[in-house]
């Protein structure tokens, strides 16, 4: 492994989770010494087995804390999302996408970090998104390209859904398919070109060490494109289990989508999920060949994710690293 300056550091926040723990790996193994925040340092400490790691304790909502975790830093990376939020009127989707977005740009100001990548998702819109996750995700990149200026070298990027072996909607439906035999299944025709995760992370990486992607957004999907039911259908059928899958009509799945919003403890689907969903989550443009990324296969990868015999994701993590 080439090691590279110590002063070629990455802040990558939201570092320990499902994509953040794969870009940390590829980010170490490319040379860079690597910053990862967390609220909790001891249940993550497994990421401190990779060399020049740091793990320090921190509330990166918290603006001064942020600037000093940028300190000699060459980048900072912005991975920090949430799917659902504890209230109904969007402050939650606001707090952590866009206020969180324009804290780390005025702290790669003060901490002089010229270098931002930042996560987004594909079909956000600051003001027709359908809910609130895409439409914050909207303004969040608003707020990246509005404040930047000419100090900060921002690259976006907007993935369609991210599947992987440890994480993602495949082990979430692996669950609810193994839970009931049958699987009631609302906004069944919406359209989504699933794009591996290690892809995603590899994006970031390329966009990091080419400084043609600079002041650049880039779409990032798969090779091909799915129904919900199609894909919920594929992981079935890996598992080997015999559930039957029932289209919801969609009055039906905004009344399910409710009562799991209002009732269900941890939101499992909520209305803005099921508002999200109401459009194709299908890219316009090819992100992935302009960073020179071949797009891995769904059908292809998901063979290799679970242990049929047990009905459970592969204990080695063989999946996450396909040859």
């Amino acid at each position: 492994m080439t090691v590279k300056p110590a002063s070629r550091t990455v802040c990558v926040l939201g570092g320990t989770g499902f994509v953040g723990r794969v870009l940390v790996n590829d980010l170490v193994r490319a040379g860079y010494r690597v910053r990862v925040p967390t609220r909790n340092p001891h249940r993550n400490r497994d990421l401190l087995v990779l060399p020049g790691l740091e793990l320090p304790a921190a509330d990166v909502h918290d603006e001064r804390t942020l600037a000093r975790l940028l300190a000699r830093c060459e980048a900072a990376v912005n991975l920090v999302s949430i799917l659902n939020e504890r209230g109904h009127d969007g402050s939650g989707f606001r707090r952590v996408h866009v206020d969180l977005a324009a804290k780390v740009v005025r702290a790669c100001h003060e901490a002089e970090v010229g270098r931002l990548l930042h996560m987004s998702a594909l079909k956000a819109n600051a003001e027709r998104g359908p809910s609130h996750y895409l439409r914050t995700k909207g303004q969040a990149e608003q707020a990246v390209k509005s404040q930047s200026g000419e100090s900060i070298r921002y690259t976006i990027f907007r993935p369609s859904t991210i599947f992987g072996a440890n994480g993602g909607f495949v082990q979430q439906f692996a669950r609810l398919l193994k839970a009931a035999p049958v699987l009631p299944l609302p906004a069944a025709d919406a359209r989504m070109a699933p794009v591996f995760v290690d892809d995603v992370a590899r994006a970031f990486l390329v966009a990091l060490e080419n400084g043609h992607t600079q002041n650049r957004t880039y779409e990032l999907c798969g090779p091909d494109i799915y129904s919900l039911e199609e894909l919920v259908r594929l992981i079935r059928q890996e598992l080997g289990l015999r559930r039957a899958i029932l289209r919801v009509p969609k009055f039906l799945g905004r009344l399910q989508a409710w009562a799991s919003d209002y009732l269900v403890p941890g939101k499992p689907f909520s209305l803005d999920n099921f508002r999200s969903l109401s459009v194709s989550s299908v890219c316009t443009e090819n992100g992935l060949a302009a960073l020179g990324i071949e797009p891995r296969s769904f059908e292809t990868l998901l063979t290799t994710f679970f242990d049929t015999a047990r009905g459970r994701p592969r204990p080695d993590g063989s999946a996450s690293r396909p040859s």
